[in-house]
């Protein structure tokens, strides 16, 4: 089996991109070792810190996103950081090249109850005409990013990852300390039976995603004349890699119960990377009104609806909005 740095190389990246992904997988190797000693690391519970998304944070997001800090700060070729964690940009090398922007730990509330977790990134050309620790380094769409992945703490340790020459998925090798070729250019089915979405929201979603959503649930019976099942993980990360490994689509649309925040998910730390994976896989991913990398960011934490996955069933769920 190939391991990552070789498929890099073969792929021709820039040296440096190669530097800065190092030095991501070097930080979720930790990680990973710290999500598999579970309470015996001390990394289980909760702090009594809230981060800018006014969420508490568990000990185990911290714990990561100083890993992911320290590591980046250390890289030549990183010109700043912005983590979900962090209120504002990280000022890294004033001669870098890359920003690179992380959630540390994806799926939280599943720490303490031993599932799903993981690490989402991306990469993007720093930019010549604006101070490298400036925000706006950041307000870039996502069809600019150079490289986005993320890893998945599970019963193995797994990468996906893309630099727009399709999407590839990676097993940790724990004997090797290498991340191995397992999956190379997956294909996302274009049909799917099979959705992801947190039904407890329902009620407060708009009228035309109730509709959608209710069809699905009718199966054989309703409009769509076939059976639909439903998955949910409560962590991204871990619905995106099913998506990506058997098809399906991942949904988590606007909703009523805070109009001065309708969405939830972070453009630049979990839309941005999921739709550059997913559409390098042959998927379509969306919000409810455009396709996610054509969004403008307007502010660094900025959210918005997410719909991506099998491109057929993305497309039906649009036409309903």
């Amino acid at each position: 089996m190939k391991k990552l740095l070789n498929v890099l190389r073969s792929d021709e990246i820039d040296t440096d991109l190669i530097q800065v992904i190092e030095t991501l997988i070097d930080a979720s190797k930790e990680i990973a070792f710290r999500v598999r000693q579970g309470a015996l690391a001390g990394v289980l519970g909760s702090s009594q810190e809230e981060n800018v998304q006014g969420e508490t944070q568990k000990y185990l997001d911290i714990i990561s996103n100083q890993l992911m800090k320290d590591l980046l700060l250390a890289c030549e070729p990183v010109a700043a950081l912005a983590s979900e964690e962090e209120d504002t940009v990280v000022a890294a090398n004033a001669t870098g090249k890359y920003l690179v922007a992380f959630d540390p730990l994806d799926g939280s509330s599943n720490i303490d109850i031993n599932g799903q977790i993981g690490t989402i990134f991306s990469i993007y050309r720093a930019l010549d005409s604006i101070p490298h620790h400036s925000e706006l380094q950041f307000s870039q769409k996502g069809s600019q990013q150079v490289c986005a992945g993320y890893v998945l703490y599970g019963p193995s340790t797994l990468l996906a990852i893309t630099t727009g020459n399709g999407t590839r998925c990676f097993t940790l090798d724990s004997r090797q300390g290498d991340f191995l070729l397992t999956s190379d250019k997956i294909q996302i089915a274009k049909d799917t039976q099979e959705f992801a979405i947190n039904m407890s929201n329902s009620r407060f979603w708009n009228e035309a995603m109730k509709s959608y959503i209710n069809d699905l649930v009718l199966g054989e019976t309703g409009p769509r004349a076939k059976r639909f099942n439903m998955r949910w993980n409560a962590a991204m990360v871990g619905d995106v890699h099913r998506v990506l490994t058997r098809g399906g689509i991942f949904l988590y649309p606007s909703d009523s119960r805070n109009a001065k925040q309708p969405a939830k998910l972070r453009l630049l730390y979990e839309a941005n990377p999921m739709a550059m994976l997913i559409e390098n896989a042959g998927g379509k991913a969306h919000s409810e009104t455009q396709r996610i990398l054509d969004i403008q960011p307007q502010q660094l934490h900025e959210r918005v609806a997410v719909i991506l996955g099998s491109a057929n069933e993305v497309s039906e769920c649009l036409a309903y909005l």
